[in-house]
């Protein structure tokens, strides 16, 4: 009889998914290295979808996360770090991670914003020790032309999440059980 139990697959493949997602954001000055991410990917954000500028200037506070790194095999996850701005200004950093199980394959990097549309979103989730993203959430997605589609999203949206820059290959990009936690670089 093998060795070989569902438990140590579970284990192994956690262990290895947390391995793989480090971002390459390791060392001393994390904060730093989170900030010039934060910005690189903002800048390539608004130039090639110029509506999002939009959405930062109605908005009171982004989250940034400039990499998330997702992979599944059976099991599977997510991890990325990023930082809360407002005014233009970093407040506080954030992790993120989310866990599935399920039929999937495959790994995949992208970004993100949630957009917090109003004080009270901004609040509540800066309040949170840990917030999750669901239903509150609202996407703002890309067209075929490669302009952000605001159509979809309204005044009375709280929470906006743009999803962009996907690399790798894995069916789907959304937020949704993504778990998001204020970290110290």
């Amino acid at each position: 009889m093998s060795s070989f139990t569902r438990r140590k697959f579970v284990v192994g493949a956690a262990a290895l998914t947390t391995a793989a997602c480090g971002n390459g954001i390791n060392g001393e000055n994390r904060g730093a290295k989170i900030d010039a991410r934060v910005d690189a990917m903002l800048e390539t954000m608004y130039s090639r979808y110029p509506g999002t500028q939009d959405l930062h200037d109605k908005s009171v506070g982004q989250l940034v996360m400039p990499l998330i790194t997702k992979a599944g095999l059976g099991i599977g996850g997510s991890y990325g770090r990023g930082a809360l701005r407002i005014n233009n200004t970093t407040v506080d950093y954030y992790s993120t991670a989310s866990a599935t199980i399920g039929l999937q394959i495959g790994a995949q990097q992208f970004s993100h914003v949630l957009f917090f549309m109003t004080n009270d979103a901004l609040g509540n989730f800066r309040r949170s020790s840990g917030w999750a993203a669901g239903a509150d959430l609202e996407y703002a997605v890309s067209d075929r032309g490669g302009n952000l589609s605001a159509e979809t999203t309204t005044a009375t949206a709280p929470i906006i999440a743009v999803i962009f820059g996907q690399a790798g290959f894995q069916v789907g990009a959304t937020l949704e059980g993504q778990k998001y936690t204020r970290i110290i670089p």
